[in-house]
């Protein structure tokens, strides 16, 4: 089958679609032939080797996927021959195919594309599981979401306005907060010319929740704002600066910083994430989530796709598929 493997950590020039061999199924395991596939900013770090959990090449690369299930080993549960599912594979999803446990496959509702199922479980997740369990946001609060246009913030607009907050939606450039503004923010901020801290004093006043993908002087700017008892969670660094909390700061304001590791809860509890996309595809039958795909490339051009990412071409997610 084809496959995108990244055969040693040193960028776009390391990415090749080779054939390689299916593999065979073992305990719990399902085959799924790949419909779609999400790419992430994580990918993009990976191929550069500066993602925290970057597996020794070479490796077939892609952490999510949509398809339908075409075989199960005898022990699996809970999932059939012809379900059509979304999964988190941990890595493989690059490729006709994929091999991974049950447990990481959740059966996609009957009206949803397998693009929007692709685009789903690792954005979606990481704005919910973020938002809920470890930024405590309640309805009435004010969201402030930077990188508000990319892949998990844009998501983290559609999951804020779902859980009843009000949304302020930080870009650097006003045709990417025009797609967050589409996307349910009620107020825009282009860090590039307006000052964040400023801006929100004009609309309300102050944040009770930063969601913040960014980090350097957004986070920085961030602080400044903040309402009394004000939750800061750390998704990342795309700005390429990681900053430092003035602790005086947190003190005097009672400012909680929290970091947030999607990725870490498959290991220390599963069931969080399984539970969170349940919930999530709820909101998503009732229409309160609409995945945002600005781009659908095949693995034959997968370097294009990198350099969506890289340039910041892109908006929401963007899509690779077999052909």
């Amino acid at each position: 089958m084809k496959a995108v493997r990244l055969t040693a950590l040193t960028g776009f020039d390391a990415i090749r679609v080779e054939d390689v061999a299916s593999q065979p199924l073992e305990s719990r395991q399902v085959r799924i032939k790949v419909q779609a596939a999400g790419l992430n900013f994580a990918d993009l770090l990976m191929a550069g080797g500066t993602y925290q959990a970057t597996p020794e090449p070479p490796f077939t690369m892609g952490m999510e996927v949509a398809g339908e299930v075409v075989e199960v080993h005898p022990d699996a549960d809970g999932v059939f021959p012809g379900d059509r599912v979304m999964a988190r594979p941990g890595q493989g999803a690059f490729a006709e195919e994929v091999v991974t446990q049950d447990r990481n496959c959740i059966v996609i509702p009957h009206k949803m594309s397998f693009d929007e199922a692709a685009a789903f479980p690792i954005a979606y997740g990481t704005a919910h599981l973020g938002l809920s369990r470890r930024g405590r946001l309640k309805s009435g609060e004010v969201l402030m979401v930077h990188g508000a246009a990319g892949g998990v913030g844009l998501t983290a607009v559609q999951v804020g306005k779902a859980m009843g907050a009000t949304v302020i939606a930080t870009a650097g450039a006003d045709d990417r907060l025009a797609v967050a503004k589409e996307n349910g923010a009620d107020y825009v901020i282009n860090y590039r010319t307006e000052n964040i801290r400023d801006r929100v004093k004009e609309m309300t006043g102050g944040v009770d929740v930063v969601f913040d993908p960014v980090g350097g002087d957004a986070f920085k700017q961030s602080l400044r704002c903040m309402n009394p008892e004000g939750r800061i969670i750390v998704i990342g660094f795309a700005s390429g600066e990681v900053p430092q909390a003035p602790t005086n700061i947190l003190l005097v304001k009672n400012v909680d910083v929290i970091g947030f590791y999607w990725g870490g809860y498959s290991a220390f509890d599963p069931e969080a994430i399984r539970a969170s996309l349940e919930q999530l595809l709820l909101m998503y039958s009732d229409g309160l989530l609409v995945p945002h795909i600005s781009h659908r490339v095949p693995f034959d051009r997968v370097q294009e796709a990198f350099a969506l990412l890289r340039d910041r071409k892109a908006t929401g997610k963007v899509i690779l598929t077999p052909a």
